[in-house]
């Protein structure tokens, strides 16, 4: 039971992750290749306060607070680029941030952090909040993207120019998407770390980034409930067949590689390809 539990929680965190992805990537058409940096942010925060006595659940905010910071002054940098260009600097962040923890000893260096303390939850209980957690970002994944806010972010991804030409604050709406999403990647940072009880740079690098990546684009770029169906199950599926846990960048990128070629909308357009001819179907019938 205790497996299946860590199990869960461990795809619970790359739920959250991969959502908050999806925010920039999917909502707003910013590509971004260091968002593990964001990842890495939410969990040393979370860590270093949790060892100077925090309360657990008093480091969740701080993480997402700096996180989200950090994310804007990123999202500044990045408001003059576009598309490959903006992709090459955010994996450029991303590089930047592993570097400089491992030169600093107070963030434990080439060692991490580890004694990270027990959040005083059980695991089942911390295994239902991570999924609480889970269903709250969904839910306001689902929320925003109807909202006017939503459409806004759509624009901008389909065509920004367009957008600008409008009326729009393009580069403010780009601002907001990414304080959004690096906030709660700091998020699942924080549960990330509080999970494991031990942190490392190299849990945070340039694989982490374009895993999540692939996570979002397998489950549809956009798509919220995709992106969750994707995040679980290629989170899962190392534990479920572990020989894929040593071939996983090449499993990863064989997915990636089929979905671009036979369905770029992920599994979403995928399963609504296949559902579409069948309700057609039923409501000739009907007629």
């Amino acid at each position: 039971m205790d497996y299946e539990i860590s199990l869960l929680t461990t795809m619970g965190v790359s739920v959250l992750f991969a959502l908050s992805l999806n925010l920039i990537t999917g909502f707003c058409g910013q590509i971004s290749l260091g968002h593990a940096a964001f990842l890495g942010i939410g969990a040393y925060v979370a860590a270093l306060l949790g060892k100077a006595g925090l309360p657990f659940l008093a480091t969740l905010p701080l993480a997402m607070l700096l996180a989200g910071a950090i994310g804007v002054v990123v999202g500044l940098a990045s408001l003059r680029v576009r598309a490959d260009f903006l992709a090459i600097t955010t994996m450029g962040v991303g590089f930047l941030f592993v570097g400089v923890v491992r030169q600093q000893d107070w963030l434990g260096g080439e060692l991490g952090v580890s004694g990270i303390p027990d959040t005083g939850m059980s695991k089942p209980v911390f295994m239902a909040f991570t999924l609480l957690l889970c269903a709250l970002v969904a839910a306001f994944s689902l929320y925003l993207r109807r909202a006017w806010m939503g459409r806004v972010f759509n624009g901008i991804a389909e065509d920004e120019d367009t957008m600008r030409v409008l009326g729009i604050d393009a580069p403010r709406y780009k601002l907001v998407a990414f304080a959004f999403g690096t906030a709660l990647a700091g998020l699942a940072g924080s549960m990330y770390a509080y999970n494991l009880r031990f942190i490392g740079p190299d849990s945070f690098g340039f694989v982490e980034s374009v895993t999540v990546l692939s996570m979002v684009v397998v489950g549809g770029i956009g798509s919220v409930t995709g992106v969750v169906v994707a995040a679980a199950v290629l989170s899962a599926l190392p534990a479920w067949f572990q020989v894929i846990g040593d071939y996983k960048l090449l499993v990863y990128g064989g997915l990636l590689f089929l979905m671009m070629r036979f369905s770029p909308g992920g599994m979403a357009a995928l399963v609504t390809r296949f559902f579409s001819p069948a309700r057609a179907e039923r409501q000739g019938g009907r007629a």
